[in-house]
């Protein structure tokens, strides 16, 4: 029997306390006080449990066994991005249909982390022998910029090894850069649109949008002609205000949104191809030009690629015109090799073309981990003692808190390959069978972490 297996005795008490945690809305910069809450409710579990506790700010916390030798730690997020659309299930709550697990957080990262916390409890009771100090890390503003592990890290040390189960299996050695980016202009200068809204978070494709338009009866009729001839799912509705086109499409996480349909870029196509780009004002003639449909940046020039990390990819997270408002965001993940001020400045040359100004929301720069370290062969021997394989070594577009560690941590887990876990998306659920492989895997590797008897 391996060590991970131990974890599996704690299957209904892990399901009990993940409903609980599921059913808090720890949406940041929407319901702050439920991030706060979701905080304090995995810390009052690892007190229960015995475990040392400390809230360290506002927005971060840790659990901890053992305090000696290095400090290895684990670190995982409690928010979530909002709910969205299309579900089947209530998504703040623990659904269990046709042996998957559903809920908002299940597989990003709330179901990661409360193993994480359930693996401490095990290293704690069968009492092993510790040779070093390990942390359950906990942030709660993950999804939007990740000051949450800045301010943990201006009060706490650096742990000398770490993972973050906060991607897919095996291990993640490189993260794209990401560059978070708000594009406005000074007022509406739209003269047909009234309105046009879409997207809650920066880090999804948004799957609705909605545009008031005030337009004659021939120009209601040519939408609907051109919108019959895509394949993009519009629908049309005459109000007192003017006429309002709503467009579905198809949430994903925006480190690939081409798994998407962007419903904001759909829709402000539409509305270009009946009108003139005075008429549409410069935000949506700068995206309809510039962006357009496309997800690898060819149209801005940004089009490329490397071996370590593969292509860039741009996402038009949200957008608000309103009456003296329009402003857009979008984030850029670009690869380990590239420079991101020469992104940066490739997008604000074209945006200035059309009159626009360029604020960087966030910056994150890439993470590009040696291959070779003794974290990446235990991670690696942990997985195999589990799963009878070595694990592969792959890069991601995604952002997880390994960035944060200096180049002393990676992504592991939680997720499989095989499982289609729909982050940021409707329904996100993760195989039951498979949730549990993990907690095999994160016990595994965790009780390495506690006991490594080398020089780390």
């Amino acid at each position: 029997m391996i060590f991970g297996e131990k974890i599996l005795k704690y299957k209904d008490e892990i399901l009990r306390d993940l409903d609980t945690l599921l059913k808090i809305r720890s949406v940041r910069n929407e319901n702050n006080a439920e991030c706060d809450r979701a905080l304090d409710f995995i810390l009052k579990r690892a007190d229960d449990f015995g475990l040392k506790t400390a809230r360290v700010t506002a927005e971060s916390g840790h659990a901890q066994l053992g305090c000696g030798n290095k400090l290895c730690a684990v670190l995982t997020h409690l928010d979530v991005v909002p709910a969205g659309n299309g579900w089947s299930v209530e998504p703040f709550a623990l659904t269990e249909k046709n042996g998957r697990l559903f809920g908002r957080g299940i597989a990003d990262d709330k179901g990661a982390a409360l193993i994480t916390l359930y693996c401490l409890r095990a290293l704690k009771e069968e009492n092993v022998e510790g040779k070093n100090t390990i942390r359950a890390v906990f942030g709660t503003s993950e999804e939007c910029g990740m000051e949450d592990m800045d301010g943990y890290f201006d009060n706490m040390p650096l742990p000398d090894m770490a993972f973050t189960p906060d991607s897919n299996y095996g291990i993640c050695c490189a993260e794209k850069g990401i560059l978070q980016l708000k594009v406005s202009s000074r007022d509406n200068d739209a003269t047909v649109i009234t309105q046009l809204n879409a997207g809650k978070a920066v880090n999804s494709v948004p799957d609705a949008a909605y545009a008031l338009i005030d337009s004659s009866s021939y120009d209601e009729q040519l939408l609907s002609d051109l919108a019959e001839k895509g394949s993009t799912d519009f629908e049309f509705k005459s109000t007192i205000d003017g006429l309002m086109i709503i467009c579905k499409g198809k949430a994903s996480h925006a480190c690939e949104p081409d798994k998407g349909i962007n419903a904001a870029s759909a829709l402000i196509e539409l509305i270009s191809k009946a009108y003139k780009d005075s008429e549409t004002g410069s935000l949506c003639s700068f995206i309809n030009c510039a962006i357009n449909n496309e997800t690898n940046g060819r149209s801005i020039g940004l089009k490329m690629r490397d071996c370590a990390s593969g292509s860039l990819t741009v996402n038009l997270g949200s957008i608000c015109i309103e009456e003296n408002t329009a402003c857009a965001c979008f984030d850029i993940r670009y690869p380990v090799t590239v420079n991101g001020d020469s992104v940066l400045e490739q997008f604000k040359k074209v945006a200035e073309i059309f009159g626009l100004s360029v604020e960087v929301l966030h910056h994150n720069e890439p993470i590009n981990c040696d291959k070779d370290s003794p974290l990446i062969s235990l991670l690696s021997d942990a997985y195999e003692k589990v799963m009878g394989k070595k694990p592969e070594l792959y890069s991601t577009g995604g952002g997880t808190y390994a960035r944060k560690l200096g180049g002393r941590g990676v992504a592991f887990g939680p997720s499989f390959g095989c499982d289609d876990v729909r982050m940021h998306n409707s329904d996100e659920s993760i195989d039951k069978a498979l949730f549990f492989k993990h907690a095999e895997i994160c016990l595994e590797a965790m009780y390495s972490l506690y006991t490594y008897p080398q020089k780390l």
